[in-house]
């Protein structure tokens, strides 16, 4: 099993394949270069405040959390050439557009990193954790 994401007291995950960009470049890469997210997919950009859909072929959701996990802020539907910022956001989650209605995502939500992560080296597990607890499944 690989990681997901879910809101706290939701039974149905916000994600259940969940993909890292911890490193410089993988942030600075992100969803850059695909034709579109599944709808129970997710990209975590840690240590994050800010995004842009620059070159993006499709629209997402987004969804700023603080360092304990919770939501500060969100921007539905974001489309392509646009930008997103929240200072008091310690990191990013990118969902396919329609996940932050889908799901009922409101700023407060607490949202965790569940699972056992594959392919995950232990510093980029430790910049994770330090935004969303990651607990073992």
């Amino acid at each position: 099993m690989g990681l997901a994401l879910m809101r706290e007291g939701a039974a149905v995950p916000l994600a259940s394949r969940v993909e890292l960009a911890v490193s410089r470049q993988a942030r600075r890469r992100g969803l850059l270069g695909r034709q579109r997210l599944d709808a129970n997919s997710a990209l975590v950009l840690v240590p994050c405040t800010a995004v842009h859909t620059v070159c993006m072929k499709f629209p997402i959701d987004v969804i700023f959390v603080n360092a304990e996990g919770r939501v500060v802020h969100s921007v539905e539907r974001m489309q392509p050439w646009r930008v997103a910022i929240a200072a008091a956001a310690h990191g990013v989650i990118e969902l396919a557009a329609g996940s932050v209605r889908r799901h009922d995502i409101r700023v407060g939500d607490l949202i965790r990193l569940v699972g056992k992560p594959n392919d995950v080296g232990p510093d980029e597990l430790e910049k994770v954790t330090q935004c969303l607890a990651l607990r073992a499944s």
